[in-house]
């Protein structure tokens, strides 16, 4: 059966994100697994319901997963690491490999390319050998899908991608190609009676290949395809030209390729068009809110149909709608201006119909091209309006000079003062700045956005929740303390609501990792910052302590990194507005009284392009953005940033170039690999190592953090070193938290003695 548009998976958590909230009733134990397996399938059935609604003629299937795509494919593979095994129950042990238990550390987690989808990193070294395949998810979920009529391309993660992913050295991967290939060969062969497309994942195709990588492609694919008779390829997040060279010439039957962020696909259509082979177009965006240019697709679309033809072609989203909220209809407060220019996958689905009706169907469509004129009516609007647009944010632009881009001494002189400020004890503790968000601390947010309590009342709870907040840190004996962020809701969208040019929607839901979910700002017009944001709750902090309260940012690559952004002008235009409004910000902090900012910059690896080639360009402007937002402070100011799971391996220089004071960075799912690059480069500044995991509930004891300071002391010395989680805490519970920042206290103070 062929089709003529596809899409590339679709969101899962839910629209009102039901199976985030019966996971964390699973893991509580509120809820069986049955009942969690209940709510997935009636969601599996839902989205495949809007596929068929919007006319895709092959809904996708295993884009689905109670935790991971990742994950899935590590226990379909028989890839699950030997430290799991000994957990007899699979789904304990899928659960221990996500989040971590009593006896087990979780699995290491990272940014799924660049973006904020967070994936589980499979585990391979020298003697590796896989298990048993373990198809039952993919046969059962094709068969709930059969079962209710509907035909679908099963999705599945492709094995360059998946070692291109794996935490293993080069040598490794060599030595397991062929069992990883003969694991893929028995999980496809054991789907043979299905007798449907299997479409493989292959965004890593996308990224820096290697003359290497392409002769394993090769053989993969002609490989894999001597066991299965319908294979497809889709790569995404760039172009994947020499990749696509390669492809061609093997059995596969279509290639989906990115057409939006990858526009230089267009050059491997003459080869595509020799090859025989289908081609996916991905020209709806699947990572961005904003309506689809039709007449510019449609004229793409004709350029391609004039080299291959028609029936040769599938429209398709450009990768997974994993990336977008649910739908447009739930939104009830935006701007209906606004929302005019907006789309969902929901709406993506539609837009897909409709560009169907318009390449493939009559020229005379009637309600197809009332739907195109209206289409372009909107974009025309959009690009005149003054809801977009703010002439005094472009006068300021213009007015930016070199030297706003500089602190005013080197570093060596400005931690000299620093030191003597705040005279702090050697391995200074302090956590990255969130405090649990607890059910009452939401439950009061939500009252007070209902109107049921007042201003006074809500402020009264918040400046309660703080206070206990800093005694707690008192108590058990941090140095450097921080006010516990209870008045926000977000660390992205807590400084968007306060700017101008961001939007908030209801229900603009994504998953970030499990069940965590964040709901992105939108970033529509020019940004500007009317007012201070976070000085009125930093300075009544610091007035209920004689300790230093870092004053709390986020940075202007994360904010930008963590939304939805305007999509009509450069992302560094929209980057340089928000870094000027953190600027002031910073100023009016120092001049508060704040002189310990952290300017949190957790995004701003995740926002490097794909392709080395186009590096360059983006560090520039995103190191910009930060020194632009950080060299207002004074030299006694100190600036502290933060940035997790990240690799840094090649971006260190870049980091230096951040000039911050201290840095904090994740290290503790992967040992003290990322802080030996730190020592490698000859970095300077102070460094603050998370020295235990806050993404798992499970709490480290005194000795073991002590065993792991003393660890981080051997690649850098006591005196560049700090001491804190890896992360905010704000996911977390009370009772672990105290308990894990008890025992991170206790064994900084054993560490300080053993020194003396």
């Amino acid at each position: 059966m062929t089709h003529t548009t596809a899409v590339l998976g679709f969101p899962r958590i839910g629209e009102k994100r039901e199976l985030k909230f019966a996971l964390e009733k699973f893991w509580n134990g509120s809820i069986g697994f049955a009942e969690l397996e209940e709510t997935a399938s009636s969601l599996r059935l839902r989205h495949w319901n809007y596929q068929r609604a919007s006319g895709i003629g092959s809904v996708a299937i295993n884009d689905f997963s109670l935790y991971d795509n990742m994950l899935d494919l590590i226990v379909a593979l028989g890839a699950e690491p030997e430290r799991f095994l000994d957990i007899a129950d699979p789904i304990g042990r899928y659960f221990a490999m996500a989040r971590g238990d009593a006896a087990h550390t979780a699995m290491a987690m990272t940014k799924w390319f660049n973006t904020n989808y967070h994936y589980l990193v499979p585990e391979l070294h020298g003697g590796f050998r896989f298990g048993t395949i373990n198809p039952s998810k993919i046969i059962r979920e094709h068969r709930d899908a059969i079962e209710y009529g509907f035909h679908g391309s099963i999705h599945l993660i492709g094995p360059i991608t998946f070692f291109a992913l794996s935490k293993c050295s080069e040598d490794i991967r060599a030595a397991l190609f062929d069992p990883l290939l003969e694991q893929y060969a028995a999980l496809i062969e054991s789907l043979e009676s299905i007798e449907t497309e299997i479409v493989f994942h292959e965004p890593a195709l996308s990224c820096n290949v290697s003359g290497n990588d392409l002769s394993l492609l090769k053989i993969a694919y002609e490989e894999l395809c001597k066991h299965y008779g319908r294979i497809s390829v889709a790569t995404y997040f760039e172009h994947s030209c020499e990749a696509t060279a390669v492809l061609v010439h093997t059995p596969i039957e279509t290639l989906y390729l990115d057409f939006v962020y990858g526009p230089e696909n267009i050059h491997s259509i003459p080869l595509i068009a020799r090859s025989g082979k289908r081609l996916g177009v991905g020209i709806i965006d699947g990572r961005n809110i904003w309506i689809n240019d039709m007449e510019d697709s449609l004229h793409q679309l004709e350029t391609i149909a004039s080299l291959i033809p028609k029936e040769r072609l599938v429209i398709s989203t450009s990768c997974s709608l994993l990336h977008v909220p649910y739908s447009l209809g739930n939104e009830e407060l935006l701007a209906e201006e606004l929302k005019q220019t907006m789309s969902y996958a929901r709406e993506k689905l539609s837009e897909l119909e409709l560009l169907k009706s318009l390449f493939f169907g009559s020229q005379n469509d009637e309600k197809a091209l009332l739907a195109y004129a209206e289409n372009k009516q909107r974009l025309q609007e959009r690009r005149t309006s003054t809801m977009f647009h703010d002439p005094q944010v472009q006068y300021r632009l213009n007015s930016i000079t070199p030297t706003d881009l500089k602190r005013s001494s080197v570093y060596k002189e400005r931690i000299a003062l620093q030191h003597r400020r705040f005279n702090l004890p050697i391995l200074p503790t302090t956590t990255i700045g969130s405090f649990p968000q607890t059910a009452d601390i939401r439950k009061l947010r939500q009252e007070f956005k209902k109107g049921t309590i007042s201003m006074e009342t809500y402020t009264q709870e918040l400046r309660q929740a703080t206070r206990s907040c800093i005694e707690f840190q008192e108590s058990i004996g941090l140095d450097v303390l921080v006010h516990g962020e209870f008045e926000r809701n977000d660390m992205v969208e807590y400084f968007g609501e306060r700017l101008n040019g961001f939007a908030f929607s209801t229900q603009g839901w994504v998953q970030s990792y499990g069940s965590r979910c964040v709901k992105p700002p939108i970033i529509y017009g020019d940004v500007s910052r009317p007012e201070p944001m976070t000085l009125e709750w930093s300075t009544y902090a610091q007035s209920l302590t004689s300790k230093t309260v870092k004053g709390m940012l986020t940075g202007p690559v994360t904010i930008l990194n963590w939304s939805f952004v305007r999509n009509d002008q450069p992302r560094s235009l929209t980057a340089t507005q928000i870094a000027l409004a953190i600027r002031d910000e910073v100023d009016d902090l120092q001049k508060g009284g704040i002189k310990m900012i952290q300017v949190d910059e957790a995004a701003f690896k995740e926002g490097y392009p794909l392709r080395n080639v186009k590096r360059e360009e983006y560090e520039q402007w995103a190191l910009h953005s930060f020194l632009l937002s950080t060299a207002v402070a004074e030299d006694d100011t100190q600036i502290h940033t933060h940035m997790c799971y990240s690799e840094f391996t090649d971006i260190i220089r870049t980091i230096e170039a951040m000039d911050a004071d201290v840095i904090s960075i994740e290290t503790s799912r992967s040992g003290n690999r990322l802080l030996h690059i730190f020592k490698e480069v000859g970095y300077t500044q102070e460094v603050g190592p998370g020295v235990y995991d806050i993404h798992s509930p499970r709490v480290p004891s005194a000795q073991e953090m002590e065993e792991q300071i003393h660890a981080l002391l051997e690649v850098l010395p006591a005196d560049q070193l700090w001491v804190n989680p890896d992360c905010g805490l704000k996911t977390r519970g009370w009772g672990e938290t105290e308990a894990a920042l008890r025992n991170m206290v206790e064994a900084t103070y054993a560490v300080r003695t053993a020194l003396s």
